[in-house]
């Protein structure tokens, strides 16, 4: 293993090298090159990752401008990741896969640890990634048409159904272009689907009182989080999806509701997923943009959307790959989403499937509240 390690080392040196991301200094007739430091070479089971530093002097820019060096030397399957002074090179043995068609008992194993599992896709370590929303709280998914968004969409709301029992997890959706949703209509887990924003205003206000409960059993119990309390008082996660935010960008109170939620939803167990074609700086304001963990950028028309979503060089990810996207969890990782048609979700989803009942929302609990709904925790 050192002898391989050592290989690998100069292989990268070679790199550097070749590449001229050295300093160098003459006296007289010697000439010395001080080199990028390599800190860690890690053989794993799907590649190689390097860790080094460049030294004092030389531009980090100049390491991420020649990408294509590292391409050169190790081929086209890497990941370059920079924290500073500080490189992630990833040198992956397989490629992403060009498609990938939504297998729910391949996808099982990946689900297994979590509680409130969120699917993703298959990148360059061959396994499906996976996140618990409970740990990394509120997803954004955002991509023009074609990208791979809907879809995505599609299969993070049918493996949260089948992964989670009804009792467990109660879905609001909210589908204001009338498009996206139809499928998980009278499905057990999902309390209503609104199309319309009077429809999406009585939810708000129910979820608002909920986290007004589910404060003050945090207090009764003296607990932090909503899995922590004892069974018996212990409410399902919520799961609050909005297909299109950005109709809403002007409904005040709406947005106010939907900002407390991420806010102080992590504790209460009540959770966001919001989807968008394109990152809107209206919509993704600071407090907003900052509390929404995860996000997965499909592709975008250009540079600018890139960056307000979170996901920069989305806008470089090509047409020929649909369900390509960039997942910004703890980093940025290129990953392939797992496809699932509409018919196959439909076929998914009808065990779940009951008799349409009257309007589970409260009749009385009809306006959104004014005032933000903080001073439930002090502290999320």
């Amino acid at each position: 293993m050192f002898t391989q390690k050592s290989q690998l080392k100069r292989k990268l040196t070679k790199a550097f090298r070749a590449g001229g991301l050295h300093l160098t200094y003459k006296n007289g007739t010697n000439t010395q090159y001080i080199m990028p430091k390599i800190h860690a070479v890690d053989v794993l089971d799907a590649g190689v990752r390097y860790v080094f530093t460049v030294p004092l002097g030389l531009n980090p820019a100049d390491i991420e401008a020649k990408r294509w060096l590292f391409e050169a030397q190790f081929g086209t399957n890497i990941e370059l990741d920079r924290d500073n002074k500080t490189f992630k090179l990833s040198v992956y043995y397989a490629d992403i896969p060009a498609e990938l068609l939504y297998e729910y008992n391949e996808i099982a194993s990946a689900l297994q640890p979590h509680r409130l599992p969120i699917i993703c896709g298959k990148g360059r370590t061959g396994g499906y990634v996976a996140y618990d929303m409970t740990e990394h709280p509120h997803l954004l998914i955002a991509g023009t048409t074609g990208s791979g968004k809907s879809t995505q969409l599609r299969a993070v709301l049918t493996t949260l159904i089948k992964a989670c029992e009804p009792l467990a997890l109660e879905l609001y959706l909210g589908d204001l272009k009338r498009s996206e949703f139809h499928a998980f209509r009278n499905v057990e887990h999902v309390k209503t689907v609104a199309t319309h924003v009077d429809e999406l205003a009585t939810i708000f206000a129910k979820i608002a009182r909920e986290l007004q409960k589910r404060g003050d059993l945090l207090d009764k119990y003296e607990e932090t989080h909503t899995h922590d309390l004892p069974a018996n008082v212990r409410p399902p996660y919520i799961v609050l999806c909005i297909d299109e935010v950005v109709l809403l960008k002007k409904e005040r109170k709406l947005m106010q509701v939907v900002e407390d939620i991420s806010s102080i939803g992590r504790a209460l167990g009540v959770f966001l997923i919001l989807s968008m074609q394109r990152g809107d700086a209206q919509v993704l304001d600071g407090k907003l943009k900052n509390n929404l963990t995860v996000r997965m950028g499909f592709r975008h028309t250009d540079a600018i959307n890139s960056r307000i979503t979170g996901t920069a060089g989305a806008e470089q990810i090509s047409r020929d790959t649909p369900g390509r996207f960039l997942l910004k969890l703890d980093e940025l990782t290129e990953l392939q989403s797992p496809y699932l048609t509409l018919p196959a979700a439909k076929k998914l989803l009808e065990p779940y499937k009951v008799d349409p009942s009257e309007d589970v929302i409260d009749a009385e609990v009809t306006e959104v509240p004014e005032e933000p709904i903080f001073g439930v925790l002090d502290d999320d």
